[in-house]
């Protein structure tokens, strides 16, 4: 009698069927064939902003850019083959594509340069951050330049030799590969020089040597930075005379914005009313004041530290204490409130509270909240204050790329607005409109924050003082967003709003003649003011002030400061001292 089976003894037959026809159907090539097949790729399909870039910088000079091109794939190439062991090529291979893919994307479609300071700016970044970025638009890439080329590479069989005979292979095609690299190089050693020397982002936009190059340098730095020792600064700061007889609390609100561009301020010229409140107010307004970075990780600790930008470091700012800490050895009630990614250690030592993690708020949606959510908090502290204190307000500001929800309806003035993170899917026009929405906005915080302070004037000489941390592109030349190295930022970038106002029991009591700095609004300034300007504005007498840097000095009635010091350098001593003993 014929023995039965049934469906689910079939099924395992047929499995094994199905998997033995796929493997029987699955092409064969050797490592080095495969090596050359990926350096292709990736030269040809996920570098489109070096070669544009390329064609650009090389100004018709098609021979010396060609040759670096030859030479930089060849380069790629000898690596790879040097990497072509069994059990190691495909997952380098894989993960080199999928490294190149993603960064082809942001380079891409935003223009941006994946530096070292990009790279710690995807370090800090929050979950609601991010989500921003994973777009639709990021999956379809992925999927396309990285997904399909891995499953083919996990697909295909690669041959290997032995060991010996494998490693004296790939020595006659590596040897060649450097020496003709090298060649390509020398022959056309000037123009090639020429245009990495005068372009020195050209090198970081190649995939994936250059995202590679950059998260290095990052670990590194931040390896290095692992026994840190933040040293004390201006621990002789005291209160002056003047804030010791003003009779009533001096309270400074120092509003630290986020991605404000000077050029989109009608205070500063701008052909649309986006600061009407502002300009009702009759803030003082400077137009040409510029930041210390591009990005948030570096311009923040930057503007409160006692370093001018010339001589900024990050290494400086994380080893030496900043200026809330002078304001408190000062005897300043220092208070940091955050909607934005944290201080980025500014505010380890005061009091710090985030914003982001109110719950059952209607300001607050997915882990990110409008910037009115100060605003309660501020009244409620400024009509309980006795202290002389500092109130720092780290906005979330104009955050893009999603722009459009940075505002509440009330404030979408300018449409039609890009209601998407996917710029490219939104015309300039919209996507402006919803930048200078969030202008809008910013310009009733500002305003609020000054009327808040007036609310409670019987009680407290209030002043504010706001800077932006950075700029933004929206699509100028192609670049989107922020963070381009700051030897190639354009403008927009760097060009940044400064604004301050004062209730008059503050300019009584501190001397200031609103007036008088008014006429200096077309005079430079920069970050490197901010740290000086406060302390300033509070009358805190220390060697590392430095009037010559606070914006306001020159418009404040002086006051004797016996332990002023000439410039900043008073504060360095004793601040080089890291891993090792050495800066």
């Amino acid at each position: 009698m014929p023995q039965q089976t049934n469906e689910s003894d079939e099924l395992p037959c047929l499995e094994k069927s199905v998997l033995a026809a796929f493997r029987s159907r699955r092409p064969e090539i050797g490592s080095i064939a495969m090596s050359a097949i990926a350096t292709l790729y990736l030269l040809m399909l996920t570098n489109n902003s070096f070669w544009s870039r390329a064609v650009a910088y090389f100004d018709h000079a098609w021979i010396a850019m060609l040759s670096l091109g030859a030479a930089l794939g060849l380069t790629t190439f000898s690596i790879l083959t040097s990497l072509s062991m069994k059990y190691v090529m495909k997952p380098v291979l894989i993960l080199l594509i999928v490294i190149s893919a993603a960064a082809s994307y942001f380079t891409d479609t935003f223009g941006v340069v994946i530096d070292k300071g990009m790279i710690g700016n995807a370090a800090v970044t929050t979950e609601a951050e991010a989500g921003h970025l994973l777009t639709g638009g990021l999956a379809l890439h992925l999927a396309l330049y990285a997904l399909i080329p891995s499953l083919l590479i996990t697909w295909v069989k690669v041959r290997h030799r032995r060991f010996f005979a494998k490693a004296a292979v790939n020595f006659l095609f590596i040897a060649p590969a450097l020496v003709l690299s090298g060649v390509l190089i020398y022959a056309n050693f000037a123009g090639i020089a020429y245009a990495l020397r005068e372009h020195r982002d050209l090198m970081l936009r190649f995939n994936p040597a250059g995202p590679i190059s950059s998260a290095v340098r990052y670990g590194l730095s931040t390896y290095r930075e692992r026994n840190l020792v933040v040293r004390p600064l201006g621990t002789d700061a005291k209160e002056g005379a003047r804030i010791a007889t003003a009779g009533k609390p001096v309270v400074v609100v120092v509003v630290a914005g986020e991605t404000a561009r000077a050029m989109n301020f009608s205070l500063n010229g701008y052909d649309r009313e986006t600061n009407p409140e502002l300009k009702a107010l009759g803030v003082v307004n400077y137009r040409d004041t510029t930041s210390c970075g591009t990005a948030t990780a570096v311009s923040l600790p930057c503007m409160f530290s006692v370093y001018p930008r010339g001589e900024y470091s990050d290494w400086k700012a994380r080893s030496s204490e900043n200026l809330v800490n002078v304001l408190t050895h000062a005897g300043v009630s220092v208070t940091w409130w955050d909607n934005n990614t944290g201080s980025k250690g500014i505010a380890d030592l005061i009091n710090f509270a985030s914003m982001t993690h109110r719950k059952n708020s209607p300001l607050c949606n997915n882990g990110e909240c409008l910037d009115e959510i100060f605003l309660a908090d501020l009244d409620k502290k400024l009509g309980a204050t006795t202290n002389d204190s500092v109130i720092v307000l780290h906005q979330l500001g104009s955050h893009g790329p999603s722009y459009y929800l940075r505002y509440p309806e009330a404030f979408r003035r300018f449409t039609p607005d890009c209601r998407t993170p996917e710029l490219m899917s939104c015309t300039t026009e919209e996507i402006v409109n919803a930048y200078d929405n969030t202008i809008l906005y910013t310009d009733h915080i500002l305003a609020s924050v000054a009327r808040l302070l007036e609310k409670h004037q019987d009680r407290i000489a209030g002043a504010m003082i706001y800077m932006s941390d950075h700029g933004e592109s929206l699509g100028e030349n192609g670049i989107y967003l922020h963070g381009a190295p700051y030897a190639i930022a354009p403008k927009e970038q760097t060009q940044v709003p400064f604004i301050a106002w004062f209730s008059k029991p503050y300019q009584t009591a501190m001397g200031v003649d609103a007036a008088c700095l008014s006429t200096d609004a077309d005079t430079p300034k920069s970050h490197d003011n901010l740290f000086h300007t406060v302390l300033g504005m509070m009358d805190v007498q220390t060697g590392v002030y430095n009037r010559s840097l606070d914006a306001f000095a020159a418009c404040t009635r002086p006051t004797e400061r016996k332990n002023e010091a000439p410039d900043y350098h008073a504060a360095e001593s004793g601040l080089r001292a890291g891993p090792g003993g050495v800066l």
